[in-house]
């Protein structure tokens, strides 16, 4: 990163535009207070602001420090909070939407950047978000509201793991248009290999630690999708919906489709 004296300097010699130096500047930000250092910088940095990582944070701490993200967005998420935390969590001036099951919540200034995105208004390409059994879907409830945060939107397609593969051949003509998929599944992690075999888009993989014994929590799902014969599969930690989410989302934000104009 240049030291601030030489982007001025390129400032004042016409290199850099006013908004560039601004973008810098604000992508140095950071604020210490009591118990965190918040990274003001980063939604100029990588596109989205910080997001809290709520388990094992007081609700004091999660209320004060996204008090200073939501001075630099409309919207913040904080994943893995748990509901006798949020219960604390009284802010009248916030709009807010918890969710049991993903264990997220979101916060907005207003209800509008709290609501799903339409798909039909979007710019952007959805993903598709694939369970493939219904105990999967704790997991994939956090894709979905990361997805939500972020603006993107998404369509969910539950229960179609390898077990029944006419469930996933029936609902291959809701994973056509899509920017990504992320799938997510437990047991030995198969459906992500299946589902990458027919789409030709990235395929983010969740294992995650349903199963019996040998599943080992996970790790044999999550071996397995690392050993994906299947090109376009990429994989993430076990359980960690958010991550798969936000790397669909990067990935859609990545894929704009251009605005059509009137006539067309």
């Amino acid at each position: 990163m240049k030291p601030i004296s030489e982007l001025l300097r390129s400032l004042a010699a016409g290199e850099i535009s006013i908004e560039q130096a601004e973008q810098s500047l604000a992508s140095r930000e950071i604020e210490a207070i009591d118990g965190a250092t918040v990274d003001r910088g980063r939604k100029a940095r990588c596109g989205f602001g910080e997001v809290i990582y709520g388990e094992g944070k007081p609700a004091d701490l999660i209320v004060r420090v996204a008090e200073k993200l939501l001075e630099l967005s409309p919207s913040v998420l904080v994943t893995r909070l748990a509901a006798e935390v949020f219960a604390e969590i009284q802010v009248p001036h916030w709009q807010m939407h918890y969710s049991p099951q993903a264990r997220t919540l979101r916060i907005a200034r207003t209800a509008e950047a709290l609501a799903v995105v339409d798909e039909s208004s979007s710019p952007l390409r959805p993903i598709a978000v694939v369970t493939a059994g219904s105990t999967d879907a704790a997991v994939a409830e956090e894709v979905a509201e990361t997805l939500t945060w972020m603006r993107v939107p998404f369509r969910v397609l539950t229960d179609i793991g390898v077990a029944g593969p006419q469930r996933l051949l029936a609902s291959l003509p809701a994973l056509e248009g899509c920017a990504a998929a992320v799938v997510v599944a437990g047991m030995e992690g198969a459906l992500p290999s299946v589902v990458a075999g027919h789409v030709p888009y990235p395929v983010i993989a969740v294992p995650t630690s349903v199963g019996y014994g040998a599943s080992l929590g996970g790790i044999t799902a999550l071996l397995s999708m690392l050993t994906s014969c299947a090109s376009n599969v990429s994989v993430v930690n076990i359980d960690a919906g958010f991550k798969g989410g936000y790397v669909a989302g990067l990935i859609a934000c990545g894929q704009q489709v251009p605005p059509q104009s009137d006539g067309e």
